[in-house]
C-alpha cells in the first residue's frame, strides 16, 4: 500500500509548489545531460545527426523502462526518489569526463575507439534515461501525498513543470553552461544542482517519511556524491590538460573554445604545426601546401582580380591567392572569429600563412557562408570553397544544390569555382555526390585529385588518422558556367595530373544533395 498523506512542515500549497519546483529543476538537469551527451558524441565520434538520434531514441526508450521500474518503488517513494537523484547526479555529472577520458586514453581517433565509444555512449544514455524515467512516477506519489487530487490534474501539473524545466535546461546549455563552464565543468555543475535539489526536497518536505537509518544513508550518499563532483571540478583543468596531451601529443600550444568549436594548435615549427578543429586535424604543416595549391592554383587561371574564399579562416588559401599577380581584392567569409584571430596573431600560424591578413587587399567577413551568399551582391572572378568535408553533418548544407545555386549568383562572367570535396580514394561516393550536385546547380565540372597526403588532414566524419580507411588524397572539383572557360582553367598542371586518376573512380547516376535531402552520410 502506498504511503498515506502525512503532516508536512509547510502548508499544502507551499508543499505542492516546492515539489513542482523540484520537478522543474530535475527536468532542466535531465535535458542538460541529454544535450551534453549529444554534443560530446558529435565532438568525439562525429556525424551529429546519427549520434543525436542514437542518444535521444535510447534515452526515450530508457525513460519508459525507468517509469515501469518505478512502480516497484512507490511504497517508499521519498527514500527512493532521494537515492535516484543522487545516482543520477553522479552518473550525469561525470558522464562527460568518463567519455572524454575513454576517448583520450584509448587511442581516441582510431576505428576501435569509434566502435567502443558508441557502446559507452549507449550505456550512459540508457542509464541516465532509466533514472530520469523513474522520477515522474515517484514525484506523482509525493505530490499526491501532499494533497489528494484527480490523476489528470496531478499529471497536468507535473508535466507542465517538467516541460518548462526542459525548456530552461535546453536554453541554459548552449547560452549559459557552455560559455561559462565548458562541457566538463558544466556537466559537473549540473550534477551538483541535481543532487542538491533532490536532497533538499526529500529532507525539507518528507524527512518524516524516512527512518533514522534511511536518513543517514541518504545523507551519506548525498555528501559522497557532492564531494566527488566537487573534487572532479577542482581537478577538471588538470584532467583536461592531461587528456589533451594524450589526444594531441605533448606539444599543445593553444587550446581555446570559441563560440563555434574547440580550436587546438600543436607544434611550433612550420613543418610540425597542426591545427585541430573539434578534434579533427584541419591543417598539417607537413602537407598543407599541396592541398592549398591544388585547391587554389587551377581556379586562378584566367581573370582573378576579385576572389572570394568561403571558409579558410586559417589564411592559407588567401596566401596562395595572393601569390598570383593581378589580385585586387580577396574576401574571406569565415564563421569562427577565433580561428581568424589565431591566424592573425599566433606566430607559427601567421608565419605559415605568410601574414596574409596584413595584406590590405584581404577583407574578413565573420558570417555563415550560406546566409552571407543570400545577401551578397558583389561578383567575383574566382570563388574558393575551403570548407570542412561534406561527410561532417553540419557541413552538408554547404555542399547542397541550393548552396551552389547561391554561389553561381556571385560568379562573374567567366568566373571559376574551386571546391574541396573530401578524400576521393576512401569516400568516392561522397566526392562524386558533390560533383553531381554542382552539375545539378547548372555548372560544368572537372574533377581531380592531389595525392601524397602525409597526415589525416581535414578528415571527414570519423576519427581515423591511420589504417586502411585513413584519407590518402584530397579531391577537388573545378566548376564554371561555360565549358571553354573551364577547359582553360583545367589546363593547369595540377588538374592534368589529377583528372585521369579521379575519373577512374567515377560513380555515375548519383542524385544531387539538397537541403531537404542531404546525401553525404556514410
Amino acid at each position: 500500500m502506498i504511503e498515506s498523506t502525512v503532516r508536512l512542515p509547510v502548508s499544502p500549497r507551499t508543499g505542492r509548489f516546492l515539489v513542482l519546483a523540484g520537478v522543474f529543476v530535475c527536468a532542466a538537469c535531465g535535458l542538460v545531460y541529454e544535450l551534453e551527451l549529444v554534443a560530446l558524441a558529435a565532438y568525439l565520434i562525429g556525424d551529429s545527426v546519427t549520434q543525436a538520434s542514437v542518444v535521444l531514441s535510447v534515452m526515450v526508450f530508457a525513460m519508459g523502462i525507468g517509469s515501469l521500474l518505478a512502480k516497484r518503488l512507490r511504497h517508499h517513494a521519498s527514500a527512493w526518489f532521494g537515492l535516484l537523484e543522487s545516482v543520477l547526479a553522479l552518473v550525469g555529472g561525470c558522464s562527460a569526463m568518463v567519455l572524454y577520458a575513454a576517448f583520450a586514453w584509448s587511442g581516441g581517433r582510431d576505428e576501435l575507439w569509434a566502435g567502443g565509444s558508441r557502446y559507452l555512449l549507449v550505456a550512459f544514455s540508457l542509464a541516465i534515461g532509466i533514472l530520469i524515467g523513474a522520477e515522474v512516477p515517484l514525484l506523482m506519489v509525493l505530490i499526491q501525498r501532499i494533497r489528494r487530487q484527480d490523476a489528470g490534474g496531478a499529471v497536468a501539473d507535473l508535466f507542465a513543470a517538467d516541460y518548462v524545466g526542459a525548456l530552461v535546461g535546453g536554453l541554459a546549455f548552449p547560452f549559459l553552461l557552455l560559455p561559462l563552464f565548458g562541457q566538463l565543468t558544466g556537466a559537473l555543475f549540473t550534477g551538483s544542482v541535481n543532487a542538491i535539489a533532490g536532497g533538499a526536497l526529500v529532507f525539507g518536505l518528507f524527512r518524516q517519511d524516512l527512518s533514522v537509518r534511511a536518513r543517514w544513508v541518504l545523507l551519506t550518499v548525498n555528501v559522497v556524491v557532492l564531494s566527488l563532483l566537487a573534487s572532479a571540478a577542482v581537478l577538471v583543468d588538470d584532467f583536461e590538460r592531461a587528456a589533451r596531451r594524450a589526444v594531441y601529443g605533448r606539444d599543445v600550444r593553444v587550446a581555446v573554445q570559441t563560440d563555434v568549436q574547440e580550436v587546438v594548435l600543436t607544434g611550433g615549427r612550420l613543418g610540425s604545426l597542426d591545427l585541430f578543429l573539434d578534434g579533427r586535424l584541419r591543417i598539417s604543416g607537413r602537407d598543407e601546401a599541396r592541398y592549398h595549391r591544388g585547391l587554389v592554383a587551377p581556379a586562378m587561371r584566367g581573370r582573378h582580380a576579385r576572389v572570394l574564399i568561403l571558409g579558410g579562416g586559417d589564411g592559407l588559401a588567401a596566401r596562395e591567392v595572393l601569390r598570383h599577380p593581378g589580385v585586387r581584392r580577396v574576401d574571406v567569409v569565415e564563421l569562427d572569429t577565433g580561428v581568424v584571430d589565431l591566424a592573425r596573431h599566433d606566430p607559427a600560424l601567421s608565419e605559415l600563412n605568410a601574414h596574409a591578413y596584413r595584406d590590405p587587399r584581404v577583407r574578413v567577413v565573420h558570417a555563415d557562408a550560406f546566409r552571407w551568399l543570400r545577401l551578397a551582391r558583389t561578383r567575383y572572378d574566382v570563388v574558393i570553397s575551403d570548407l570542412p568535408d561534406p561527410g561532417i553533418t553540419p557541413s552538408t548544407k554547404l555542399y547542397s544544390q541550393e548552396f551552389y545555386g547561391l554561389t553561381t549568383r556571385v560568379l562573374a562572367d567567366g568566373g571559376r569555382l574551386a571546391v574541396h570535396a573530401g578524400p576521393l580514394a576512401t569516400r568516392p561516393r561522397v566526392f562524386w555526390t558533390v560533383e553531381a550536385t554542382l552539375r545539378a546547380a547548372g555548372l560544368r565540372t572537372v574533377a581531380y585529385r592531389v595525392g601524397g597526403r602525409e597526415s589525416g588532414f581535414a578528415p571527414g566524419p570519423d576519427r581515423t588518422a591511420g589504417g586502411p580507411t585513413a584519407p590518402r588524397d584530397w579531391g577537388f572539383v573545378l566548376a564554371s558556367r561555360t565549358r571553354p572557360v573551364l577547359r582553360r582553367a583545367a589546363g593547369s598542371a595540377v588538374v592534368r595530373a589529377g583528372e585521369p586518376a579521379a575519373e577512374l573512380t567515377r560513380q555515375r547516376g548519383l542524385a544531387p544533395s539538397t537541403l531537404m535531402h542531404p546525401r553525404y552520410a556514410n
